[in-house]
């Protein structure tokens, strides 16, 4: 009964996941949540700077999760993170040169992970639209 759960084989699958993970961002001395957003701040970082709420939209964390993850970032010399002159509610996060290189110290990552999984290429692409439509889904369903 258990096995026949989609749920479960998410649950699963995603602790295994990061279970591979863990050992291989401490050599960067990075956490599973920072990592991913290192890896938002690198995909926007030739634009406007994100905002901390925008960073949270992107990773769907809420600042209460968000705010201790990019202080850490931030003391260990990756992120800065900027009230606004026009809005001191509004909070910039931005790469430091540091958090730069650390892009391409970190370029083998994705392919140790992809022979972790023993999937090919085309297969965790099928793997992650799948996954990303049915988040998609479930979160149009919960706004109705």
């Amino acid at each position: 009964m258990l096995r026949g759960q989609v749920c479960f084989a998410l649950y699963t699958a995603s602790r295994a996941l990061t279970d591979v993970y863990r050992p291989i961002l401490a050599e960067f001395g990075l956490t599973y949540p920072q990592y991913l957003a290192l890896l938002v701040l690198w995909e926007y970082e030739h634009e406007e700077p994100l905002t901390v709420s925008g960073l949270g939209a992107r990773l769907h964390l809420d600042s209460g999760t968000l705010s201790p993850l990019l202080k850490r970032l931030e003391a260990a010399g990756l992120v800065v993170r900027r009230r606004s002159a026009v809005d001191e509610r509004r909070v910039a996060v931005e790469l430091t040169a540091a958090g730069s290189a650390l892009r391409g110290r970190m370029a083998d990552v994705p392919r140790r992970m992809t022979q972790a999984t023993g999937l090919g290429a085309d297969d965790l692409v099928e793997l992650r639209d799948t996954l990303t439509r049915v988040t998609r889904t479930i979160h149009q369903h919960k706004e109705q």
